[in-house]
């Protein structure tokens, strides 16, 4: 007996502004929403598939009336595709993000942000080709 990961669920308090958010971070896209909930992908799972090989996980928003209170016990780490780390902060600030300091210090290669409710991520080294 196996499982796989299929989804993340984050709580939230507007789940379309940060499923949006999301949504142009990792080019993803709503594959399902209903009451106080949306569901984000790159593909949308399907039973066959989940069960014939591991996928990339759905994130899923759901609406709560709490807020965040403390750092987070699990966030995302991204990676840029097309352009370098600091490109892509300067995206995400744009789009909505805030650099944070989650007392990871000053010498890292990566950089740690939050998203528009909060919740930390890291953005790590680029994987874009090198000239």
């Amino acid at each position: 007996m196996t499982s796989r990961f299929t989804e993340l669920t984050v709580d939230c308090h507007d789940p379309e502004r940060l499923a949006a958010f999301w949504c142009e971070v990792l080019d993803f896209k709503v594959i399902d929403r209903s009451e106080g909930k949306v569901e984000i992908g790159s593909w949308v799972p399907t039973v066959e598939d989940v069960r014939a090989r591991q996928m990339s996980p759905t994130l899923l928003f759901i609406q709560v009336p709490e807020g965040k209170t403390v750092k987070n016990r699990l966030h995302l780490d991204v990676s840029p595709i097309d352009g370098s780390t600091e490109d892509e902060v300067t995206r995400l600030l744009n789009l909505g993000a805030t650099k944070t300091d989650v007392g990871q210090g000053a010498d890292r290669n990566w950089v740690v942000m939050a998203d528009p409710e909060g919740n930390e991520f890291c953005v790590l080294r680029t994987l874009a080709p090198q000239n």
